[in-house]
């Protein structure tokens, strides 16, 4: 078991494969995209295979695919095959946008992916031009027909965002009448490359949570599953639930169980710190396992306690500004 110097069990890393994605969600990245780093900056398949299972054996037990876009980088498949057959790895999840996943799935069925977490901020084809940059939204609705008919967990995650898809929060929330879904709302953070877009948070857990009991007053609290960023609910009759997560409130810290690699090896112990070491580089410096896992164990015994003491120790007092992108979804 692998506990930070809190008493916290950490047991799920989300692993960013690449930086790179085919959308340019307003929430992520300017319009105009970031600066994607080379090839050889990022970790490279093997060195991304050595460290997940050098993590399993020291606890992880899930592991999380992200980007960017996790399906534009080449040869996922390959990735998810072989990171599927790692001993000790319990589950794999994925989060994608859904623009070039359904040809995949029944791949992904096959070698034991069990759920995915499909970002959908409108269901408004305008608005999700708006929002992304980019027409895909049929692709993506296409993705979620997909994950259903092969019976593979879904939830829908939804940023909120102040003027941008409030009408679409009710629409969401209907999709639970008749799909066995997980509609999330979340947040919004200040990761978009570009810093805050608003002074302070406009729509928080409280008002989203406010919004959806106008429209359905008999939505009911349910019982969070261990580890649970989400606060669930679910309305009477409908056959899916609805969760809301408090990202930017960042209500869910004292029992957080995750960490993150980025693309380029950087590892995070908080979402919101700025990287704590980077595995790529010691790796390719030719540490050893042990010295990997020593070095390793020495970050997790050195986590902040939540969010904001990670922002205010983050290195250089740098402000949030990064790209979604850059840091693994």
């Amino acid at each position: 078991m692998l506990l930070d110097n809190h008493g916290r069990i950490i047991n799920y890393l989300r692993l960013a494969v690449t930086d790179r994605c085919n959308l340019r969600c307003f929430y992520c990245m300017p319009p105009e995209g970031i600066a994607w780093r080379p090839k050889a900056e990022l970790m490279t398949y093997e060195e991304m295979l050595r460290i997940c299972s050098l993590l399993v054996n020291m606890g992880i037990e899930k592991i999380r695919i992200t980007g960017g876009e996790p399906f534009v980088r080449k040869d996922i498949m390959q990735f998810l095959t072989a990171l599927s057959q790692l001993n000790g790895l319990q589950q794999i999840n994925i989060t994608t946008n859904g623009v070039l996943t359904a040809p995949l799935i029944p791949e992904l069925k096959k070698i034991g992916i069990r759920s995915v977490n499909l970002s959908i901020d409108t269901l408004d084809r305008n608005r999700f031009l708006a929002i992304t940059h980019r027409d895909e939204l049929p692709n993506v609705l296409a993705t979620l027909g997909q994950l259903l008919h092969h019976d593979i967990v879904v939830k829908l995650n939804a940023v909120v965002m102040d003027g941008k898809n409030i009408e679409d929060i009710i629409p969401l929330v209907e999709l639970t009448k008749n799909l066995p879904v997980s509609v999330r709302f979340i947040e919004e953070m200040p990761f978009n490359g570009e810093g805050n877009h608003y002074t302070n948070l406009l729509w928080d857990h409280i008002r989203i949570l406010n919004t959806i009991q106008e429209k359905y007053p008999t939505i009911q609290k349910i019982a969070d599953p261990p580890f649970s960023t989400a606060y669930n609910y679910q309305i009477p009759g409908h056959k899916g639930t609805v969760g809301i997560i408090a990202a930017y409130t960042r209500s869910f810290c004292g029992t957080c169980n995750r960490i993150r690699i980025t693309p380029q090896g950087v590892l995070k112990t908080c979402l919101y710190d700025n990287g704590v070491l980077n595995v790529k580089d010691l790796m390719r410096a030719g540490d050893s396992d042990v010295d990997l896992q020593n070095t390793l164990l020495g970050a997790m015994n050195k986590r902040a306690k939540d969010g904001f003491e990670a922002e205010k120790n983050r290195i250089g007092h740098e402000a949030l500004h990064e790209s979604m992108a850059t840091i693994g979804g």
